[in-house]
């Protein structure tokens, strides 16, 4: 049974709309845990004096650290991690409490192999339930890490993963239903990473020149403590769980997997006019490199790019920045020279062919703010994990449309599949936006926005969820779900 734990307030709603007092959903009545709070919906700035004060670029980025197998044997990878609370080195000088995967702020990244399954062990030794989705993941039913499907204090959970897609660059976070977005603000998030032998031949960078880089918004209180509030005065990004860091690097080409796990944001990403190739994205490598200046990066999307620094002399220091918030994120200081035998080729890998669809669908995203509480909704409908929303035939192909219902309110969200990933065929009837380039599982819905996209489902059968990514939208019920049937 799913032990459903208090939801914290979020905040109040602002930019001279209402204020609405959160109500149980309707799914939940019966739940008296549940008690009353407030959530800040309206996109606004964020207020003065929020942005935690540090000096820019005196820290170095950390890597996050590597998982290792507790077993290797038979075709499998088995690894243990336990969730547990712990205090991190974010703000300098400042230890703050967090929840983690393996008790690192990050946690550690998993590299998989195609072909080669992964068993992951993860114990809970936190005081409240939580679970693990594995983010883009083709997985069983069982495996997925359902909203309700939760392990309690105490208990652990062992997750079958079988890496039978194609290489991609993915991630594991907290998706127990009610507390995701606090869990995952809080820490537990990490990088699972699929590599691929069929890629080998392409020499892209690897080993060290490899990096994953994981953005984040967060908001601190004069303890150094993370506040969570309101996601519109989450004013510092860390990088890998640090405020404006550098990280020096050799004068040869690097592979950067970007991946935001902010619950509410858009990073829109810059080097100053340097040129960065994106070669990868959600779902995998891109068929061709798509040059850059400005990466657009929402909520749970990942993308690879490759920045070559041999064009620059040693001491030469870029920086990346977001012209979302107008602040640097990050800086690459060029320290030394190094060997390089990679290269970013002309053809990566072609996409698989798209059969045709025979089923075609409308998913529309928004809040209902009038019946005295706010809660999402996806169709018209609060989430009910009592009730299938869609059957889908196993093996079909579909098309779904997929639209922002809450334009009026310039409120934007984003959808996330679990189970597949699915094609953009369309942007508000036109032609796709740069961002939507490859397979993706994430898109990013701002207001008077719709999206036509295609997916097959195949393997598995059961009860998989699609929902609004801005986690504090789902929490609040803005997630349905599909069943997958023979």
């Amino acid at each position: 049974m799913f032990n459903r734990r208090r939801l914290l307030a979020l905040g109040a709603i602002t930019g001279g709309a209402m204020v609405l007092p959160f109500t149980k959903l309707p799914a939940l009545a019966d739940d008296p845990a549940i008690p009353r709070g407030r959530q800040d919906l309206i996109p606004r700035r964020a207020r003065a004096g929020t942005r935690a004060a540090v000096t820019p670029f005196s820290v170095r980025m950390p890597i996050p650290p590597v998982a290792q197998p507790m077993m290797s044997a038979g075709g499998l990878d088995l690894y243990t991690i336990p969730i547990k609370p712990a205090n991190a080195d974010i703000l300098p000088g400042v230890r703050t409490p967090v929840l983690t995967f393996g008790g690192s702020f990050i946690g550690p990244t998993i590299r998989a192999r195609t072909g080669r399954a992964a068993k992951v062990v993860f114990v809970n030794q936190l005081d409240m339930a939580a679970n693990v989705h594995l983010h883009g993941g083709h997985v069983a039913a069982a495996d997925d890490g359902h909203p309700m499907d939760v392990i309690d204090p105490g208990r652990m959970r062992a997750y079958n993963y079988p890496n039978s897609q194609q290489g991609a660059t993915l991630w594991y976070h907290d998706h127990s239903h009610h507390m995701e977005a606090e869990h995952v603000y809080r820490g537990l998030h990490g990088m699972y990473v699929i590599d691929d032998p069929a890629e080998r031949h392409l020499r892209l960078p690897e080993g060290d020149y490899d990096v994953p880089i994981l953005l984040r918004n967060a908001q601190f209180d004069d303890a150094g403590a993370l506040v969570f509030g309101s996601p519109f005065d989450r004013a510092t990004i860390l990088a890998n769980g640090r405020p404006q860091p550098y990280f020096p690097v050799a004068a040869r080409k690097y592979r950067f997997r970007l991946l935001s796990v902010a619950s509410e944001y858009t990073f829109r990403l810059g080097l100053g006019g340097v040129e960065m190739k994106q070669i990868g994205s959600d779902g995998g490598l891109l068929p061709a490199p798509l040059p850059l200046t400005e990466l657009v990066l929402g909520t749970a999307q990942r993308a690879d790019i490759v920045i070559d620094f041999s064009r620059f002399a040693i001491g030469t220091q870029i920086v990346m920045t977001d012209a979302t918030s107008g602040t640097p994120v990050l800086r690459f200081d060029v320290t030394s020279r190094a060997s390089d035998n990679s290269r970013v080729p002309n053809t990566l890998r072609p996409l698989p062919p798209m059969p045709a669809a025979t089923v075609e669908r409308d998913v529309r995203l928004s809040f209902d703010f009038f019946s005295g509480a706010p809660v999402g909704l996806v169709n018209g409908l609060a989430y009910d994990p009592n009730r299938s929303d869609f059957t889908v035939k196993r093996g079909s192909t579909e098309i779904w449309n997929v639209s922002n219902g809450d334009s009026a309110f310039g409120i934007p969200h984003t959808f996330h599949m679990h189970l597949v990933q699915f094609r953009v065929l369309a942007r508000n009837g036109g032609a796709p936006l740069p961002q939507d380039a490859g397979l993706k599982d994430t898109i990013e819905l701002p207001p008077n926005s719709t999206a036509r996209v295609q997916a097959t489902f195949t393997d598995y059968l059961g009860r998989y969820a699609y929902h609004c990514h801005y986690l504090e939208h789902s929490t609040l019920g803005m997630m349905a779900q599909m069943e997958i049937v023979p």
